[in-house]
């Protein structure tokens, strides 16, 4: 899983890349959709199982034609339709829904060389889905989405052992989806919902109209607890850990014995929360005990074993704006809403400690 995932990043970079340079649809197959599916272990320039231009016969027109099909034992399991990378993938119109039923393949993907929409048929027998059961984005990679990529490797491929879980997988994504919109603003539907669960009298506009702001106010409080209270569990374990604050800046780094305090820094509240959350976001990942922090003028260092030369990511919350830098090859500094806002680099900040472990 880890020399997939570390390959499956390699492209994501590269794509970064090119994807300002590719103007047409074959530009997007050669540089990114192709060395895709390779990525996956099929043989490309194969084409006895990797078919470019798959002819697909629909009833009296013949010679129609389907961008990829992956092949076994001379039979389409898999149907794949290209986009420019430039282009917002939607099913309306796509030539999958008109030939998945007319082949034996049983999934089907709709790419731009980005997103990887993946359809089966779990709503009617050989009638492609409207939506798909698994989305995989380069741009957005998670341990979780990495994990249902994986099924289908070559080496690794079984029809249905995926097809069987495809259908909890759609909803639980669709759910997510759902969920996720809500929390940003929620819906007349989702107010109704909870008050006919908290509340005795009849859902009219004015009540609705109260309860709305309440509910939304209510989510969000709810998920922010839930973080502070895992973020919290994280600090307890550093209640007799030796925290030093040094001035990292004039320290070489084959000098890193040397402890040069300054009583001038002061390290925030914000600072210790920001520790907090990258502490649990590798909860499970890292003994919570090998996780240090170092405070110095220029920025708040996170750091493994209490090794600067292991440094996870640096915070500099003491100006107007918050920036968090990570130890990766990117030197870009990023911007903060907040302290939770480092929760959505979830994924770098564990990948990156795992290069120390």
């Amino acid at each position: 899983m880890e020399k997939f995932k570390q390959e499956v990043m390699m492209l994501a970079e590269r794509s970064k890349l090119v994807k300002e340079k590719l103007l047409t649809e074959e530009s997007t197959k050669t540089s990114l959709i192709m060395p895709f599916f390779q990525m996956l272990g099929y043989d490309v320039f194969n084409p006895s199982e990797f078919v470019p231009e798959y002819i697909a016969d629909i009833g009296i027109k013949k010679g129609e034609k389907i961008d990829y099909a992956i092949m076994s034992n001379d039979k389409p399991i898999i149907l794949i339709e290209a986009k420019s990378v430039n282009d917002k993938l939607t099913t309306h119109g796509s030539q999958l829904f008109r030939y998945f039923h007319t082949s034996s393949a049983r999934f089907a993907i709709l790419t731009n060389g980005i997103i990887y929409q993946f359809f089966t048929d779990l709503d009617e027998p050989n009638k492609m889905d409207q939506k798909p059961f698994f989305t995989f984005n380069l741009e957005k990679i998670k341990d979780s989405s990495l994990s249902e990529l994986i099924k289908f490797k070559k080496d690794g491929f079984n029809l249905e052992s995926i097809f069987t879980t495809a259908s909890d997988l759609k909803y639980l994504n669709l759910f997510k989806e759902y969920f996720e919109t809500e929390y940003e603003t929620v819906s007349e539907d989702f107010v109704k919902f909870f008050i006919g669960k908290i509340y005795e009298g009849k859902a009219t506009r004015n009540t609705i109209d109260k309860f709305t702001p309440i509910v939304q106010t209510g989510l969000k409080q709810f998920v922010s607890e839930k973080v502070s209270s895992k973020i919290n569990d994280a600090l307890k374990t550093t209640s007799e850990t030796h925290i030093e604050t040094t001035i990292i800046d004039t320290i070489p780094e084959k000098e890193e014995t040397l402890e040069l305090v300054d009583t001038d820094i002061e390290t925030t509240e914000e600072e210790i929360q920001g520790f907090g959350i990258v502490k649990a976001i590798l909860f499970e990942t890292v003994d919570p005990e090998r996780i240090f922090y170092r405070d110095n003028k220029s920025y708040f260092n996170v750091l493994l074993d209490n090794s600067i030369r292991k440094w996870i990511v640096r915070l500099n919350f003491n100006t107007n704006r918050k920036l968090i830098q990570f130890n990766d090859d990117s030197s870009e500094k990023i911007v903060l809403d907040n302290e939770i806002d480092i929760l959505k680099y979830k994924d770098r900040i564990i990948e990156i400690s795992k290069r120390f472990l």
